[in-house]
C-alpha cells in the first residue's frame, strides 16, 4: 500500500510560534513516523513567514539549543506548486518537488489557525486535518463565537467588545458601554489563542491597564464577567459528522483563578504560588462533576462544536457556576495545544490512532467537499 506524504505546517507569524513547535514535533510528528504510514515532511515557517523543509526540521534540539538561525541560513526557502494539487518545491540547480497528499496543520494563533492557512490548503485542493477555513476563522474570533452561541440558546457570560482603535480614539466612550460589566471582568485579545494577554481585573484601574495591554496584541478586544463559583471544564472533540467526545476534563484551579500563558506551558509541573499543580496535563480526568453536569457539559461543548460547524478536531471550553450549576460556553480552540493527546489517551485513544483518524476524517471531507459543483453555465458574458 502506497504511503501518503503528509506535509506537517508549523511556526509561523504568531505570539503562539513557539506553542506550534511542540505541538508539530511531539503530538504530530513522532505519532505519524511511528505509525509507519506515512511519508512525513516537517515543513518550518519562520516568524518573518518564509517556509523550509528539512528533516532536521523535526529535531526539537534544534530549536531548543540556539542553532535554528544558522541552520536556516544554510537552506534555501521552500516554494509552493498549486496547479489544482499541491507540491513542496526545493529550489536549485536540480530542484526536487513532491506532491502532498495531505496537509496537518499544526500552527497555532494568527497566520494559521485563524483560517488563513486552511484557505490557502483549499486553494490549493489538497486535504488537510483540523477545521475547514469559515470555522477555523470564527472560532478565533472569541467575539463572533459568542453572538453564534447566544444566537443558538447557548449561555454566555455578559460581555462587551469593542476594537482597539475606537478604545485609543474615545475611551471614555468604551468604558461608558463597559460600565454595564459588574467585575471582575476578564479581558481578552479576541483573535489570541494560549491564554496570551489576557487578565482578570477587579477595579477601573486594571480594567484600563488590561486592556492596553490586550490592545497591543489584537485589534479587538473582548471583555466579560467573570462567572461565580468557577468550575472551569473543557472538552475535546474530534469528527466531521459522526463526533467522538473525549473526557470532560477539569484544571486544577481555585475559582478566582484562571489558566493563564504560564500556568499552561512555564511550570512544568512545579508547585505555584498556592500550592497547587497548574501546568496541562495536571488536571481531574474525568472532572469531577456529578452525572447530570457533566452529560450537559457534554452537551453544551456538542451544540458549540456544531453550531461554529467545526470538523476534524476542536476543544470547547465552558465555565460552570459551582452554585447554579449553569453551564455557559467560554471559547473554542479549532486547534488544541499538542492536541490534547494526554486526554485522548486517558479516553483509550493514542497518540498515534488519534493523528491517524485525524488524517482519515481529512480525506473523509476532502473527499465530500469535492463532490460539491464549483461551476455553473451561464450566458452572462456574451452580453459583452
Amino acid at each position: 500500500m502506497k504511503k501518503l506524504a503528509v506535509a506537517v505546517i508549523f511556526g509561523s507569524r504568531s505570539t503562539e510560534h513557539d506553542v506550534s513547535i511542540i505541538t508539530a514535533i511531539s503530538s504530530v510528528i513522532r505519532p505519524l513516523e511511528l505509525s509507519g504510514k506515512y511519508i512525513v515532511y516537517p515543513v518550518y515557517i519562520d516568524k518573518g513567514g518564509r517556509w523550509f523543509s528539512d528533516p532536521e526540521l523535526a529535531s526539537i534540539e534544534l530549536y531548543t539549543k540556539g542553532n535554528l538561525d544558522g541552520f536556516l541560513s544554510r537552506l534555501k526557502p521552500l516554494q509552493l506548486k498549486m496547479n489544482g494539487r499541491f507540491e513542496l518545491v526545493w529550489p536549485g540547480l536540480r530542484p526536487k518537488s513532491v506532491k502532498i497528499d495531505v496537509a496537518f496543520p499544526a500552527t497555532h494563533g494568527t497566520h494559521g489557525e485563524d483560517g488563513e492557512l486552511m484557505g490557502l490548503l483549499e486553494m490549493a485542493n489538497v486535504a488537510y486535518v483540523g477545521c475547514d477555513m469559515p470555522a477555523s476563522a470564527v472560532a478565533m474570533d472569541k467575539a463572533l463565537c459568542k453572538t453564534i452561541a447566544l444566537s443558538e440558546g447557548i449561555l454566555t457570560p455578559k460581555y462587551v467588545w469593542f476594537y482597539s482603535i475606537d478604545f485609543s480614539r474615545d475611551n471614555n466612550a468604551v468604558l461608558s458601554k463597559l460600565s454595564e460589566l459588574k467585575y471582575p471582568l476578564f479581558v481578552k485579545p479576541v483573535h489570541l489563542g494560549s491564554s496570551i494577554a489576557i487578565a482578570r481585573v477587579s477595579n477601573p484601574k486594571e480594567l484600563i491597564n488590561a486592556i492596553e495591554v490586550a490592545a497591543h496584541y489584537d485589534d479587538k478586544v473582548l471583555v466579560e464577567e467573570a462567572v461565580n463559583d468557577l468550575i472551569e471544564v473543557t472538552v475535546p472533540i474530534i469528527g466531521n459528522d459522526k463526533l467522538q467526545v473525549a473526557l470532560v476534563e477539569q484544571p486544577l484551579l481555585k475559582s478566582q483563578d484562571f489558566f493563564d500563558f504560564d500556568s499552561k506551558y512555564l511550570h512544568g509541573g512545579k508547585k505555584t504560588g498556592g500550592g497547587k499543580d497548574v501546568s496541562q496535563g495536571y488536571s481531574k480526568l474525568p472532572a469531577d462533576l456529578p452525572s447530570k453536569l457533566y452529560k450537559e457539559a457534554e452537551a453544551t461543548a456538542l451544540a458549540v462544536y456544531k453550531a461554529i460547524g467545526c470538523s476534524g478536531i476542536a476543544r470547547v471550553d465552558l465555565l460552570i457556576d459551582g452554585k447554579t450549576k449553569k453551564v455557559y460556553f467560554n471559547e473554542v480552540n479549532p486547534l488544541p495545544g499538542s492536541l490534547y493527546a494526554h486526554n485522548w489517551r486517558a479516553k483509550g485513544l493514542s497518540n498515534v490512532k488519534l493523528v491517524d483518524e485525524l488524517i482519515d476524517l481529512a480525506l473523509e471531507r476532502h473527499k465530500s467537499y469535492s463532490k460539491l459543483a464549483t461551476g455553473f453555465k451561464s450566458s452572462y458574458l456574451k452580453q459583452y
